[in-house]
């Protein structure tokens, strides 16, 4: 499955406009956070690569809009495509959203 599948949500600016903005520019260190984006950053500052979760803890699948704004931001990046679920967004924390928290 092709990377750019997963991201055929993010419009014009696609694969290369989501992932030069987390690869290679520099940002502005302060980020505002609303409460839902710092709660599901926070749910990877532990997990192993900095994995970002699919379902909250009540097993609710998060909001692919809260997941792109995230990524769009720069402070989460797509990690790589679910062949099972090619419509899930699976992704892990930047070191922009690891120093946002």
């Amino acid at each position: 499955m092709k990377f750019e599948t997963v991201l055929h949500g993010f419009g014009r600016r696609g694969l290369n406009g989501i992932m030069g903005a987390t690869m290679g520019q520099t940002f502005n260190t302060h980020v505002r956070l609303s409460d839902a984006e710092r709660r599901y950053l926070d749910m990877g500052r532990h997990q192993p690569g900095g994995k970002l979760p699919i379902f909250d803890k009540q097993g609710q699948e998060i909001s692919t809009k809260l997941i792109r704004s995230c990524v769009s931001k720069g402070l989460a990046e797509p990690w790589f495509a679910n062949p099972l679920k090619p419509d899930w967004l699976v992704c892990r924390l930047t070191e922009r959203g690891r120093s946002a928290l």
